[in-house]
């Protein structure tokens, strides 16, 4: 997929409400110091997983439009079986990549390595889920396949 560092701090899995925000932001920052993003891509701030609701939060406090901070655009992403369960509060995209066909493979095959996510069809966080979600999305602007997320903020 291209990426080359992943940082992980030591925040509880699912417990994010345990943590004041602060030190979520402050991580956040800190990450944004050093390398310096002009796009941050994030979580949909009413997907029902309440460590994407508080992740989405600290994303926007900590990229508050100021002099010197690089951040210029902010996307919300969907997450299957996070970001639809939360009804009614469904996601309605407003910006779309189009993915080809190498795209969907190499996404499945990255959701592969988390075995512990990965579920069996009908489940919306199988790979059949993936692959109908791409083409639910590239239906909507007609392509094959796409990807989409809802724009939160764009400094021009």
């Amino acid at each position: 997929m291209g990426v080359r560092d992943v940082i992980f701090y030591d925040f509880p899995d699912n417990r994010f409400d345990t943590v004041p925000l602060l030190d979520i932001v402050k991580s956040i920052e800190k990450v944004i110091r050093e390398l310096k993003p002009e796009i941050i891509f994030t979580h949909y701030e009413k997907d029902l997983n309440i460590n994407h609701q508080i992740t989405y939060k600290a994303v926007l406090t900590a990229t508050r439009p100021q002099p010197g901070n690089p951040v210029k655009k902010i996307d919300s992403c969907e997450v299957l079986s996070s970001t639809e369960w939360n009804y009614p509060l469904g996601f309605q995209p407003d910006t779309y990549f189009i993915l080809s066909t190498e795209h969907i493979r190499k996404k499945v095959e990255a959701l592969s390595c988390y075995e512990s996510e990965l579920r069996t069809y009908p489940h919306p966080r199988s790979v059949e889920g993936v692959e109908y979600l791409a083409r639910l999305r590239g239906l909507q602007i007609g392509v094959e396949y796409a990807e989409g997320f809802k724009l939160v903020r764009e400094i021009l």
